[in-house]
């Protein structure tokens, strides 16, 4: 969600002011969606020339998490006192600020304190979401959107999504270890024919999509049953 919106953003405060209390005085939609930490509700705006976000992290305490484009007027209590005060607060609404005022760090938003650690759950979310809804994500649903889409995010996560997929491919059907797994999953979807000539129909593209989706839910279930297989010392 952040970086589709407004990267690059910068945290900037915590108020004691709940999210929906911000949402109601400045009339903002409230967007739902998932980020490295989990799921998040977030809102988009712009005050005196400043790009604001708004967001309350499921799980984190109460409050909301105020983020900013690094663009903008440098003063960061400048920015937020233009937020202040068309919420109507004061500095006395700040739980925690990145410059000095509220110095309540026991009420930090995990999504500050978490730093690249991402917790697997929500890896497991976004799998699920991009499952059912792969045209958010990518727009027009082709087989190589859909692939770039899933190869990016494995790769923002340190591989803790697909990692061990192209070997699993390979013993499990036998395709070519020496290509990399979208390619094989092409060689398990159209087994006959092989890979279809360029360019793909939009059958072709929804068949190659679907077989992925299926090999994927077949991979992640091998992994389950795994981890949940006794040990030899049990």
């Amino acid at each position: 969600m952040f970086h589709a919106a407004t990267e690059p953003l910068v945290s900037l405060a915590l108020l004691s002011v709940d999210l929906d209390a911000v949402a109601r005085r400045l009339r903002l939609t409230i967007e739902e969606s998932w980020d490295g930490h989990g799921a998040v509700r977030a809102a988009f705006f712009t005050l005196g020339g400043t790009d604001f976000v708004v967001t309350h992290h499921e799980g984190d305490p109460s409050g909301t998490c105020v983020w900013v484009r690094k663009s903008g007027p440098v003063d960061p209590a400048e920015r937020m006192a233009v937020l202040l005060t068309a919420l109507g607060v004061g500095a006395e609404a700040v739980s925690y600020s990145t410059w000095g005022i509220g110095t309540d760090r026991s009420q930090l938003p995990a999504a500050w304190r978490r730093g690249r650690s991402k917790p697997v759950e929500s890896h497991q979310r976004f799998w699920e979401n991009f499952r059912k809804r792969p045209g958010l994500y990518v727009g027009r649903i082709t087989y190589d959107a859909v692939t770039a889409y899933l190869n990016g995010y494995d790769h923002a996560v340190g591989g803790a999504v697909l990692n061990g997929f192209r070997q699993w491919l390979a013993d499990t059907y036998r395709v070519g270890q020496n290509l990399v797994w979208s390619a094989q999953v092409v060689q398990v979807v159209f087994p006959e024919g092989g890979r279809p000539a360029e360019p793909w129909s939009e059958d072709e593209h929804q068949h190659a999509v679907t077989g992925l989706f299926t090999l994927l839910e077949e991979f992640f279930q091998h992994l389950a049953a795994r981890d949940d297989a006794p040990s030899p010392t049990d």
